[in-house]
């Protein structure tokens, strides 16, 4: 079996849409994962995604299979960049896909000048805190909300 940790290629598109329909069922299980999902929508074109300067997605696959993705923003005005999602499919996990995908990400922030990587995990997603933990990324704030009305 071949592992391998790459910047993704349109030839991915289809994979990353299959993974991303995976990753946000298993955010709907989460607590804030409905709130979260709201407030991120799903990539509604991959491919075009792919094609765009200032974002790098990353691919981990087992022998060609994408198994997890990332999503990286690359820095804005003030350094800073986001990691949008990251997941790996839990049959693919404990294999150090996301450690490796979190340091790609680590690389071409600093490539690009930025100074910051931040994203975000759910309460309760111990699996997520642990990988950036483990990347040197700490909380920096945390968002408490209650719902008042409908919006």
């Amino acid at each position: 079996m071949t592992f391998t940790v790459r910047a993704a290629d349109l030839g991915d598109a289809r994979g990353l849409a299959a993974l991303e329909t995976q990753a946000r069922e298993r955010l709907l299980q989460q607590r804030g994962g409905p709130q979260a999902l709201a407030e991120q929508p799903a990539v509604d074109d991959w491919a075009a995604l792919l094609a765009r300067g200032d974002v790098c997605v990353f691919v981990a696959t087992i022998d060609d299979v994408p198994l997890g993705y990332l999503e990286l923003h690359l820095p804005d005005e003030n350094g800073r960049a986001t990691v949008r999602q990251v997941y790996v499919d839990e049959g693919a996990r404990e294999l150090g896909f996301g450690d490796d995908m979190i340091g790609l990400a680590i690389d071409a922030t600093l490539a690009s000048g930025g100074s910051v990587i931040e994203s975000f995990a759910l309460p309760g997603d111990r699996n997520t805190k642990n990988l950036f933990e483990r990347a040197g990324m700490t909380a920096r704030k945390l968002i408490v909300a209650k719902q008042l009305r409908e919006s």
